[in-house]
């Protein structure tokens, strides 16, 4: 191995060493601050990451301290888009990104040092530019998945709160049945929300909380409308089953469109694969019986 190899590896390896280091060294700080905060009769406060009064408490200071804010509260909506999965913690996305990013890089110096030249230099260039963002990418797709599986709920759960209002329930206690009874990334939002209103915070407040973690726009506009119907004191049994016949029928025009859509999205690949075939099949023996003839 050549010796700029070897100072490549060192060089990385010193900085991961740190950044190991820095992340599983334990702090005695949050085991005090909340043992003095109960003998105070107070909760133990947790404060959002990357915001200042965060840095430097417990086993993620070092990530809190070099993350930018921006950056934090980028990956914060991410997971918040992505319904939080479990294992996926925002100090775990935020560890592994450097980290899959050294682990690439290390095995494309390697890549380059047997295979030198400057397509490979640049091939492994741009796979450890990209490995920085593959966790991000994965919560964003994690994300849109969560977000078409909300709107394909949403017409159903209208229906079933439409049938629990109609038959003399209210409009937070239908919620709470559908939330109660029902499976899905609705149902599991819906419980988020009412925990919200459970413990004080304002009606609106946690319906805009709803739309801001869903990011549907079918849902934005339920919500709209439940909170306009609420101000006016229009009925909401009308009001959601106006809701659900429109969000029925944008439902349809979706599958309608995808439908559409697949003709086109199949012809290229179609004719990749059969059209070379075909013209061999066709072509093949012409093209023979001519050499025959002009040999």
């Amino acid at each position: 191995m050549s010796p700029m190899l070897l100072a490549a590896s060192a060089a990385l390896a010193l900085p991961l060493g740190l950044a190991v280091y820095a992340l599983t060294a334990t702090s005695r700080r949050p085991l005090a601050v909340a043992a003095r905060n109960l003998s105070r009769g107070l909760g133990s406060s947790t404060p959002q990451f990357g915001s200042l009064e965060s840095r430097g408490n417990g086993r993620t200071a070092f990530l809190r301290t070099v993350t930018p804010e921006r950056e934090a509260r980028r990956v914060r909506r991410l997971l918040q888009g992505a319904g939080h999965p479990a294992g996926w913690t925002m100090t775990r996305v935020l560890t592994a990104k450097p980290l899959l990013a050294i682990g690439v890089g290390l095995v494309a110096l390697l890549v380059v040092e047997t295979r030198p030249g400057f397509l490979t230099a640049l091939v492994a260039a741009a796979v450890t530019a990209g490995s920085y963002w593959v966790p991000d990418a994965i919560l964003k797709g994690r994300g849109d998945e969560r977000q078409a599986q909300l709107t394909r709920e949403l017409p159903d759960v209208l229906d079933q709160m439409t049938i629990a209002v109609e038959a003399g329930l209210g409009f937070e206690a239908a919620m709470t049945w559908v939330a109660t009874n029902g499976n899905g990334v609705l149902a599991e939002e819906f419980r988020r929300t009412l925990a919200d209103v459970n413990v004080g915070r304002p009606r609106r407040e946690a319906y805009d909380a709803l739309v801001v973690r869903a990011k549907s726009d079918d849902l934005r506009r339920f919500v709209a409308a439940i909170n306009q119907a609420d101000s006016y004191g229009i009925a909401m049994a009308d009001v959601l089953r106006v809701q659900a016949s429109e969000m029925r029928i944008k439902r349809r025009q979706r599958a309608e469109e995808k439908a559409m859509k697949v003709p086109v999205k199949v012809s290229f690949p179609l004719m990749l694969c059969i059209l070379p075939a075909l013209l061999i099949v066709v072509l093949g023996p012409a093209f023979m019986n001519l050499g025959d003839v002009l040999g």
